[in-house]
């Protein structure tokens, strides 16, 4: 079992930055899957990012280069570094483990942290 909490969320200009990290607990999470995921109002969780355990990422095409996923196995923390954000990243956005070959199984997640770009 892995327990996930998120942080670094609030509120930013459009254009700005903000950087997510996810605390990982319970064991090391140097053997999974990590990604991020959003939820705007009204709408279904969206993939945003995910980074494997080997560091190969992958992205969504609406973040794909100004996201970047990243892990540090030693602290147990993956991190969001969002770039250029834009209105349309508002939502809350939640951390996930998981496991998989081709397909990622998303076991875990955390509770999320709201993420808000103003115009």
């Amino acid at each position: 079992q892995v327990q996930l909490v998120e942080s670094g969320g609030g509120l930013v200009q459009a254009g700005g930055s903000l950087r997510l990290s996810c605390a990982a607990s319970g064991r090391t999470i140097s053997t999974y899957a990590m990604g991020w995921f959003r939820r705007a109002p009204g709408k279904e969780r969206q993939f945003v990012a995910s980074i494997r355990s080997g560091g190969s990422t992958f992205y969504a095409d609406s973040v794909k280069g100004r996201f970047t996923i990243s892990r540090d196995n030693a602290r147990n923390t993956v991190y969001l570094q969002m770039n250029s954000l834009k209105p349309e990243d508002t939502a809350v956005y939640y951390c996930a483990a998981g496991i998989g070959t081709i397909l990622i199984q998303w076991n875990y997640w955390g509770q999320g942290t709201q993420v808000t770009v103003s115009s």
